[in-house]
């Protein structure tokens, strides 16, 4: 298939700028595999989704405030995105700058901090902090958090918390696991309440989530790497779920991704590493059985993902229906249900 058979329109103004007053206010657009029927729904109905022998897996990821600003000692202005944090004092990240600096530049950042450019990596830039302190610690003190580029605002006090999933636990993503979002404390104990399971699987969502396909053959696109670790736990109550009739429920591509990518053997596996696993139509999935997710960018390797499980013509009727109803789109946006 080709890039272009994933592009569609989008009005504007159903890309969600910020997130709702509460997080299961959102929508939810369900939608069964094997008939493709289709029913709008609130997140709050979610729970009633579910069977008792599912297992829920979640992605425990957690956004860092990896956007920062600052300048060369030049005094041209830099703004830096952390795309992977890759030892106590270094990092990774892309530049924006009017040029690109080079290797042994000093960027000045807020509250006196610095950091030099130790060399390049393909289109990242290798960064050395300067200070005894942790990227992390430096980040948690002058980050922002760092929004998709379809947000068009800077990012605020509330994205704080609200770009960020109630469960996360492990820093390192760069962007959030947008399924996540839709859940609270109360929503996860009435699942509980319910005797559903639920386990972890932790991968970093890097910035690349976001970038465009650039070549129509799918088959030519290069799949950016993102960190993902499953723990033999996980693995346990999958074939325990599985052995006992049970379904696997993904929340979000990211937990299909980091199950996808420890099921390469044929059936999952504990294990960490970083994936650039590329699912599209014609992908036979080895863990997942449903999936909740948010509905993704035209062309997105999301999108992909998502038409790969449930079908590439169902889903773009979905899409379709999603729009003309007035769902909202991308990263605060409404959710979708995909299962049998």
């Amino acid at each position: 298939m080709k890039k272009s058979d994933f592009n569609y329109h989008l009005p504007a103004h159903l890309i969600a700028q910020k997130p709702l007053a509460n997080r299961v206010e959102s929508r939810l657009l369900s939608m069964q595999k094997s008939t493709g029927e289709l029913k709008d729904q609130s997140f709050v109905n979610f729970v009633n989704l579910l069977n008792e022998n599912d297992l829920l897996i979640l992605n425990d990821t957690k956004v860092i405030p990896a956007r920062l600003y600052g300048k060369k000692k030049t005094g041209g202005k830099v703004e830096l995105l952390i795309e992977r944090v890759t030892g106590q004092q270094h990092a990774v990240a892309h530049i924006r700058s009017s040029k690109s600096p080079k290797e042994n530049t000093i960027l000045e950042l807020e509250n006196g901090y610095e950091c030099e450019v130790t060399g390049r990596d393909f289109d990242l830039f290798k960064l050395r902090f300067t200070t005894a302190q942790s990227v992390l610690e430096i980040l948690e003190q002058i980050g922002h958090i760092p929004l998709p580029p379809y947000i068009t605002r800077e990012d605020d006090a509330e994205d704080i918390s609200r770009y960020q999933t109630v469960f996360a636990k492990q820093p390192g993503a760069v962007a959030a696991p947008t399924a996540g979002l839709h859940f609270d404390q109360a929503t996860i104990k009435k699942i509980e309440q319910k005797g559903i399971s639920k386990a972890f699987v932790t991968l970093h969502v890097g910035s690349g989530t976001f970038q465009p396909v650039r070549v129509d053959e799918l088959s030519e696109h290069i799949m950016h790497k993102e960190y993902y670790s499953v723990n033999q736990s996980t693995v346990d109550a999958v074939q325990k779920t599985k052995a006992e009739g049970g379904r696997i429920v993904a929340i979000g591509t990211t937990t299909v991704r980091a199950l996808e990518s420890a099921s390469i053997a044929g059936q999952l596996q504990a294990g960490m590493g970083d994936t650039d696993l590329f699912i599209t139509p014609g992908y036979s999935f080895k863990s997942v059985d449903a999936m909740l997710t948010n509905f993704h960018l035209p062309e997105s390797t999301l999108l992909m993902l998502i038409s790969a499980f449930a079908g590439y013509d169902p889903i773009k009727t979905a899409y379709q229906h999603a729009i003309k109803q007035q769902y909202r789109f991308f990263s605060y946006g409404d959710a979708m249900f995909l299962y049998d």
